[in-house]
């Protein structure tokens, strides 16, 4: 179950309406073996599309040095879909490296509205958890 503050869900939601029609992606990282996300740290997506996201390279090792520099790990990594539903890709199975990680997909699909879920995603193999969204 993935347990996440509601300002952190109103970031990342924020985040895919503000790079809509482009995938929004970005990590949140927390304390190493704690399970509880903390820093809202949103990614440039190289990519620049509508389908697809990757990490710029450059941000994803200032990231990495920066969160091992503070005892962190990626407790969420994100991204939106925006012309689907939240729910991930085989692309997206594929490249999920984290297996320790929560994988948010939020949907922005609905301009009204936005579809918000996660999953674990250990070698490629897709399984929907609980959100609980914390007040």
């Amino acid at each position: 179950m993935l347990r996440i503050r509601r300002e952190l869900v109103d970031q990342i939601v924020a985040h895919a309406r503000r790079d809509h029609p482009d995938e929004a992606c970005g990590v949140i990282a927390g304390p190493v073996g704690s399970d509880r996300p903390e820093r809202f740290v949103p990614m440039l997506n190289s990519a620049r599309s509508p389908t697809f996201y990757q990490f710029d390279s450059g941000e994803q090792l200032k990231l990495y040095r920066e969160m091992d520099a503070n005892d962190e790990a990626p407790v969420v990594i994100y991204h939106s879909h925006t012309a689907t539903e939240a729910y991930p890709s085989r692309t997206d199975a594929n490249i999920a490296g984290e297996p320790e990680a929560h994988y948010v997909l939020v949907s922005t699909k609905d301009p009204d509205s936005h579809e918000f879920r996660s999953y674990r995603i250990v070698d490629a193999e897709i399984t929907e958890e609980p959100v609980e969204i914390l007040d």
